[in-house]
């Protein structure tokens, strides 16, 4: 690759960085259908002919959204699942690591919580594409685990997205924080854990059934 082209290309990336930003700055006191061209353009500083070489429409910048909200938070609680099989240390680990995740990425969790039921449908879908997917992979790293030994898959899925949803509405819960009350991240927290213990412990005896 050329310098010239490089550098074509990195201006090009900088350029779609800009309107993902301003559209999550926008998405902090609007829905995504009530959103427009012409007011991201605006808080990006360009026109809006040029959103259209990086974005088809307002829900593909949306579904693109929901791609990189979700990535993260997906290498994070695998790597937790992969860590040591003790139900109540991967408790602790998977909360600090939502909680982390909301503290560094509020914007896109705030569009995804919103989002999920709205009213732009590709976007709605791709969140329930994404959470699919996240599921399944769960799902992988369960099976992985001792404790899930003769769990059909089926089951394991099931569980998957018990953890899945759960971790969604913590995720969801710590949004609405305010800065000046960590005591009320620590209620969160402590109700998150307590909560995903009955779930293990469902768990233990899901196969005495």
């Amino acid at each position: 690759m050329s310098h010239t082209s490089g550098a074509r290309q990195a201006q090009k990336q900088q350029t779609r960085r800009a309107l993902l930003d301003a559209a999550l700055h926008l998405l902090e006191g609007q829905n995504l259908s009530s959103l427009g061209v012409r007011e991201v353009t605006r808080e990006a500083g360009m026109s809006p002919a040029g959103f259209y070489r990086h974005f088809r429409d307002m829900a593909d910048l949306g579904v693109t959204l929901v791609e990189e909200s979700l990535a993260s938070l997906h290498g994070m609680v695998l790597a937790v699942l992969a860590g040591p099989d003790e139900a109540e240390e991967l408790i602790d680990r998977a909360v600090d690591v939502v909680a982390g995740h909301v503290r560094e990425h509020r914007a896109h969790i705030r569009f995804l919580a919103r989002e999920r039921h709205g009213g732009v449908r590709p976007v709605r879908e791709a969140i329930g594409a994404e959470l699919a997917r996240f599921a399944d992979e769960v799902a992988a790293a369960l099976a992985d685990q001792p404790a899930s030994a003769g769990w059909s898959a089926e089951d394991l899925l099931m569980l998957a997205e018990l953890y899945v949803e759960h971790l969604v509405s913590t995720a969801t819960a710590f949004l609405d924080v305010p800065e000046d009350r960590p005591e009320l991240d620590l209620r969160i927290s402590r109700v998150a854990r307590r909560q995903l213990r009955l779930i293990s412990v469902g768990r233990r005896h899901w196969r005495d059934s």
